[in-house]
């Protein structure tokens, strides 16, 4: 199994709907497992929202890219954003103060089995089960 997509989207989440849900249906064409298919659509909306907001702070102007990659090994999902980018600590975010800040990233982390931040890229990795 191979399958490679690459797309820049707008910092408009609204406009940029349609073009998630063609990318979630030709997943679930290539996973054909409802769990790696939600996974997937939840990594891929919680860094498209976190580069959309955070990054690009909704500049319309500016764009996201995402690239995901699926070989028989692995599903590996990155998006990067136009913004200055940051330092990632998994450690700083707590869930008792209740607040959103971080839980996006948070919740990826959970999801991954590989979770880089470079800058203003993030690249989660999930590895396949055989």
């Amino acid at each position: 199994m191979c399958y490679k997509i690459s797309k820049s989207l707008s910092s408009d989440l609204m406009k940029i709907k349609h073009d998630l849900e063609m990318i979630i249906n030709n997943l679930k064409e290539v996973l054909r497992d409802e769990t790696l298919v939600f996974d997937a659509r939840l990594i891929i909306d919680e860094l498209i929202c976190n580069g959309v907001i955070h990054g690009n702070k909704s500049d319309e102007t500016k764009k996201v890219k995402l690239n995901i990659e699926i070989s028989d090994s692995l599903i590996k999902i990155e998006v990067m954003d136009q913004g200055e980018g940051f330092v990632y600590n998994k450690e700083d975010y707590d869930p008792m103060k209740l607040t959103c800040n971080g839980r996006g990233l948070k919740i990826v982390d959970g999801l991954s089995d590989e979770f880089i931040i470079q800058n203003n890229k993030a690249i989660s990795i999930k590895y396949l089960k055989k």
